[in-house]
């Protein structure tokens, strides 16, 4: 006898950076305070209904869209109406879509300053800096210059391009990759956010961050973000939750340690935790005070020291912090404490690297190259985990 049976169910594809999650915004709120030079955002996603799941140390990826105002102006100064037909990623798509949604137009590529230079008499002194042994010098053209600079600069340009050819010189619009700031056995199906808004003046023009003015300006409370987990294992919390951490952070660097405090918090790990943390003022910029305060009254925070670098006339960061604990910090070293570093790669991260040599070299009585070999040895070890950018 046949019997019928129901078809298989179809299984839903992972959510992922290829087939991001639209992450609901739930909540976004000012950190900063009266006299901050920036502008910091707390921001909480939802991930209910995603699967998605993240490890402390991970990061959340966005995909951002343009500014509306600026594809408009770039619209306009091409003389297109918007409409037309751009083909990108093998779709037919509207240009101001492409615009929005699939280019950077902000960064200018080697193509783009190419066609400019090619079509414009004027400009052909940039087919020099195109060449690819030449980057440094075109790097340094660019510096502060975005497309709609060359536009204004080479209004020749109206009616000479194509859409297609306009857009197939645009490089591809990137995801942004921002620590996630919360532990999921604190605020299950939520990822929060701790960033601050790029902006500054070139040219005479106001520029944003096209992620971080995405996020602060051009949406709102529930408007769904295409999103995914980008995993970092190189940052994740020590396996065994006894052993003791040190934090060290500057900024939004503190993001991934209220995540780190959320979950060892959460598991009743007993390991100690010491954080470092740097900004530049006390009033302004000291995000997440009460929740920080409450850890460290709590017990959860062993010892917390704070930077605030304009708060005095001379300027204090989290490496002299270090540096006056030193001898604490190679106690808990020496009591197998991991550390972590989160922040600026340029100049704090070696600053922070100094320090942490100079304090072995002192209180561990070495060498200056002993001393130098030991900190190299804990990032071998995986004793030393960073998260520079």
């Amino acid at each position: 006898m046949f019997t019928e049976t129901a078809p298989p169910a179809p299984v839903a594809t992972p959510f992922s950076r290829k087939n991001p999650f639209p992450a609901p915004l739930l909540t976004r709120r000012r950190l900063d305070g009266p006299g901050s030079e920036k502008e910091t955002f707390h921001y909480e996603f939802s991930l209910q209904d995603s699967g998605l799941i993240y490890e402390p140390g991970d990061s959340l990826g966005v995909f951002p869209a343009n500014a509306t105002e600026l594809v408009d102006e770039i619209v306009n100064l091409l003389g297109f109406s918007g409409e037309e037909v751009a083909g990108t990623s093998g779709e037919s798509v509207s240009l101001r879509t492409a615009l929005l949604r699939e280019r950077t137009i902000t960064t200018p590529s080697r193509q783009f300053v190419q066609l400019v230079a090619e079509r414009i008499a004027t400009a052909r002194f940039l087919l020099e800096y195109c060449d690819t042994s030449q980057r440094a010098k075109l790097d340094a053209y660019l510096w502060g210059r975005h497309v709609v600079d060359f536009l204004v600069e080479y209004p020749e340009l109206r009616n000479k391009l194509s859409p297609s050819e306009f857009v197939g010189t645009l490089s591809k619009l990137q995801t942004r990759l921002y620590s996630v700031a919360s532990s999921l056995k604190r605020y299950p199906e939520q990822a929060h956010l701790l960033v601050t808004n790029v902006g500054f003046v070139s040219y005479g023009r106001a520029r944003k961050g096209v992620c971080t003015s995405f996020l602060s300006e051009r949406i709102e409370e529930g408007t769904r973000v295409p999103a995914f987990i980008h995993s970092a294992k190189h940052f994740r919390l020590p396996d065994d939750p006894n052993a003791p951490i040190i934090m060290i952070g500057v900024g939004t660097g503190l993001a991934p340690y209220r995540g780190y405090l959320q979950e060892r918090e959460a598991i009743g790990a007993t390991g100690r935790n010491w954080l470092f943390f740097g900004e530049q003022r006390r009033a302004a910029n000291f995000y997440h005070q009460q929740e920080l305060a409450d850890h460290a009254a709590s017990g959860l925070l062993s010892r917390f020291e704070t930077a605030f670098s304009r708060d005095q006339s001379q300027k204090v960061y989290v490496q002299h912090r270090i540096r006056e604990a030193g001898r604490d910090v190679w106690s808990w070293l020496n009591d197998g404490a991991y550390l972590y570093l989160c922040g600026d790669a340029e100049r704090m991260a070696p600053d922070v690297d100094a320090a942490l040599q100079a304090v072995v070299e002192e209180h561990g009585g070495m060498s200056k190259e002993a001393a130098a070999e030991f900190v190299a040895t804990l990032r071998t070890q995986k004793r030393y985990r960073r998260d520079v950018y």
